[in-house]
């Protein structure tokens, strides 16, 4: 744990960098970043929100499983998998090359899409609380969310525990998706729960 914390110090220290480059760019007016509410419309709020979150659980996906070669792990992702059983200071507990490959993704995408800062920042949020129910060791939301249609869809704590336990699954940030298109799904996932829910329903 206090190697986590060490690691998450500075992890902080290159997001703070990367937040002032962008900070920095907008002042310069080179990027999309935008402050009125009314420049796009409020609809669009939600719509690129969703978008934000589509594309970096993509990015995050291929750029995970990259760290995951053999001639990259031990020098970019090693660091976070010091700990077999994640904790909430696992979250961000990542070696400083891998902080910054993460860090890009929000520097890139202000140069790609408009964004508003509340949907920059909602982002920003929604990653970091995500991270943490993610590493922090154990189910936070009923047992039977796992089988329900979104539970399907979205990563929780089991999902990314199983990934800290048995490397060649469960890279996603957000979504399932990925992994089950391109075979990353650990294949007795889901059966788990469709027996549980079997057992549930015959009263067991």
């Amino acid at each position: 744990m206090r190697r986590d914390v060490e690691l998450s110090i500075l992890s902080a220290i290159v997001f703070a960098c990367c937040s002032a480059l962008i900070m920095s760019g907008y002042d310069l007016g080179v990027t999309l970043l935008y402050a009125d509410l009314n420049h796009y419309g409020f609809y669009y709020l939600g719509f690129s929100f969703v978008v934000v979150l589509i594309l970096q659980d993509a990015y995050f996906y291929f750029m995970h499983r990259l760290f995951h070669h053999p001639l990259l792990f031990n020098w970019l992702h090693f660091g976070h998998h010091r700990s077999g059983d994640p904790t909430p200071w696992t979250s961000f507990a990542f070696d400083p090359p891998e902080a910054l490959l993460q860090a890009l993704f929000f520097i890139g995408i202000v140069f790609i899409i408009p964004l508003h800062f509340i949907i920059l920042v909602a982002a920003l949020m929604t990653m970091t609380v995500w991270s943490v129910l993610t590493h922090i060791g154990f189910e936070l939301f009923p047992s039977s969310l796992p089988y329900r249609w979104f539970g399907k869809w979205l990563i929780g704590s089991r999902h990314h525990s199983i990934h800290h336990r048995k490397y060649t699954v469960h890279y996603g940030l957000y979504f399932t998706f990925w992994d089950k298109l391109l075979g990353t799904q650990e294949p007795n996932y889901e059966k788990k729960f469709d027996r549980k829910k079997d057992e549930e329903s015959r009263g067991f």
